[in-house]
């Protein structure tokens, strides 16, 4: 039997044939439907296995997906970073922290995303048993594939702690199906043994325009935040140290961070029309209420009125008598423009090696990247005399209002810190200690037994 792989959305089919008396042999092979490939052609040519590949990148683009929506609002709005203002119970579960294990939200969160590993393991599969392409391009896209595969997984365990870890492409699909959870430990591991791979096989040019496919650097800030999340804060801070000192990207001003063309932007996800996600969001008419915008208190904890990025990243809005803290980091919410999904930007770089090196008691030397962050910002640097604890309480605050409404950013931190708890158990009276995890859908549950809930969503 052969594996044929969808021209269209990239996803591969399985056909099980159900043998009687009959021998493989007695029948004819029709090759595969006209909207379809061979796998096994998929990879024979550069063109063809470039196709593939680019289909990763189409997949994690789409809004509906599961993978932008779910980090940037449904993470947000359960940390203590965005407010809700709309009626849909299932986004309202994550607001309140008491999501059901029912609700089709997380359940799409869930399969698309896994969705998205097994497009990656058939290309990986793919390319690495191709003997007729290019060397160079082979290396291009199985970097690109690993490192797709691992950005999947480190969201997957963030949100949901253990989970199944498939890397078989489909000819194991019986198998991947019925796995049980891998420790987050062993998760992390594949994901840094992916990275680390990618690394070896990208080369630092990017490839196409807008720095839509990664490079070496984009894999390096990828490991950098793998490695500050599982507390190695010296190779955190020897992977930051190599994105910093490539001179390839800078911190323009907060009014064009964001725009397509910005020298701080690592890697994007482009789409069509130039309007991002976050932007169709929180960019609406001057009388409409956003469905999602910045928390009261996040918007008063900036240390100044100054402070660029509230001047330029916010905007107050009255409608009916309440005022709304609107986010406009992107300015475009209709139409067509010049701002795809930024993923990951050269900021970050200074607050991880920040971050380590106060780990390390090197606060002078986190003084000098949290500094140039403050100064983008149109801000003093912090004191010169702060403690490592002090030193480590300003890196927080400053991921804080330098990271709001991005990829979950805030509902990560405060759950790699053991902040979840002290911080929003003082805001909602709906929050449980177990809700520092999204539940295990039950639909998986039903049709793969080996999976067990997370603590407080069982029935």
């Amino acid at each position: 039997m052969k594996k044929t792989y969808k021209n269209i959305f990239y996803k591969t089919l399985i056909t099980i044939t159900v043998l009687t008396a009959s021998s493989c042999k007695k029948f004819v092979e029709l090759g595969a439907p006209p909207t379809q490939v061979l796998f096994e052609d998929s990879f024979k040519t550069d063109a063809a296995a470039q196709s593939v590949v680019m289909g990763l990148y189409s997949f994690s683009s789409q809004a509906t997906n599961g993978l932008i929506t779910s980090l940037t609002f449904y993470s947000g709005v359960s940390s203590d970073e965005l407010q809700y203002n709309s009626s849909d119970a299932l986004v309202q579960e994550f607001a309140n922290n008491s999501i059901a294990n029912t609700n089709g939200t997380a359940n799409t969160i869930w399969g698309t995303t896994y969705q998205l590993i097994k497009n990656a393991n058939n290309a990986i599969s793919g390319l690495s048993a191709s003997t007729t392409l290019t060397p160079s391009v082979k290396n291009q896209l199985l970097g690109e594939a690993k490192f797709m595969r691992a950005y999947a997984y480190f969201h997957l365990v963030n949100l949901y702690g253990d989970v199944p870890l498939p890397l078989k492409d489909d000819y194991s699909a019986f198998e991947n199906a019925v796995l049980p959870r891998s420790s987050t430990a062993g998760v992390y591991a594949q994901i840094i043994k992916d990275l680390t791979e990618a690394q070896s096989l990208l080369p630092t040019a990017y490839v196409g325009t807008f720095r839509g496919r990664v490079n070496k650097y984009a894999v390096t800030a990828l490991l950098a935040r793998v490695y500050l999340y599982q507390k190695d804060y010296v190779n955190a801070e020897a992977q930051a140290t190599q994105v910093i000192n490539s001179a390839v990207y800078t911190l323009p001003a907060p009014e064009v961070a964001f725009i397509n063309s910005s020298n701080e932007i690592i890697w994007q996800i482009g789409n069509i029309p130039g309007i991002s996600v976050p932007g169709a969001a929180y960019v609406t008419l001057a009388n409409v209420i956003p469905n999602y915008t910045l928390a009261d208190a996040t918007y008063q904890s900036f240390e100044s009125t100054t402070d660029l990025r509230r001047t330029n990243w916010t905007v107050a809005k009255t409608i009916g008598g309440k005022t709304y803290y609107g986010i406009s980091k992107y300015k475009i919410g209709t139409g067509t423009g010049n701002e795809y999904n930024v993923a990951l930007r050269f900021a970050e770089q200074y607050l991880i090696r920040a971050e380590a090196r106060a780990q390390q008691n090197n606060v002078s030397g986190a003084k000098t990247d949290i500094d140039m962050v403050r100064t983008r910002a149109g801000l003093g640097g912090v004191s010169a005399i702060l403690t490592q604890a002090q030193m480590l309480t300003a890196v927080e605050q400053e991921r804080k209002v330098e990271f709001f409404g991005e990829w979950g950013h805030r509902w990560f931190d405060l759950k790699r810190t053991n902040r979840a708890a002290t911080v929003i158990s003082a805001l909602k009276p709906t929050w449980k200690s177990t809700s520092v995890l999204f539940p295990i859908p039950q639909a998986q549950i039903i049709v793969n037994p080996s999976l067990t809930q997370n603590p407080g969503y069982q029935n």
